[in-house]
């Protein structure tokens, strides 16, 4: 009879042990987020001009102005006159955002005859920052440069630059 008692115990006591506790359920909170931000819009202010370049020889040089605003003309081969002065554009969103800024080179054209040309070498910056310009926006300078020679034809050369923002 002990025998029987304790085997009984045992099993009893491997019953409820194996028996599993109560299952607790598990909680974790995550947090959804969305941020909207204002479409981007892009005007220009101020064209850029690299005034008037008169050649002098026959050798080629290149005349600029950077988007830092610093005019380069080589003496020798040409003397420029005029003002020259950047592109500037206006760039309005959210504020704080980066924004991608993207700007191809210009294919200037003679307005007397559009078959001659010019490429204006473009130096933009390659993002704009928008701080805290609110509806204000950022301006953001546009220079370039061009190559010249004694057998450029004379003649105003025009184009129009393709500048795209994103965020």
């Amino acid at each position: 009879m002990q025998n029987f008692l304790r085997t009984a115990a045992a099993l009893a006591a491997l019953t409820l042990g194996a028996t599993p506790a109560l299952a607790v359920p598990a909680t974790q909170n995550a947090t959804a987020t969305a941020r909207i931000i204002k479409p981007l819009s892009l005007t220009y202010v101020q064209h850029l001009d690299l005034g008037s370049i008169t050649l002098l020889g026959s050798g080629s040089t290149t005349v600029g102005i950077t988007a830092a605003g610093v005019f380069t003309c080589p003496t020798g081969n040409v003397t420029c006159a005029g003002a020259p002065q950047v592109a500037i554009y206006k760039v309005t969103g959210t504020n704080n955002q980066n924004v991608t800024v993207t700007a191809g080179d210009v294919v200037m054209k003679n307005q007397t005859n559009p078959l001659l040309t010019l490429t204006l070498d473009v130096d933009a910056p390659a993002t704009v920052n928008l701080g805290n310009s609110g509806n204000a926006g950022t301006n953001f300078p546009i220079g370039g440069a061009i190559s010249v020679s004694g057998a450029t034809v004379e003649g105003t050369y025009v184009g129009d630059f393709n500048v795209t923002v994103n965020y």
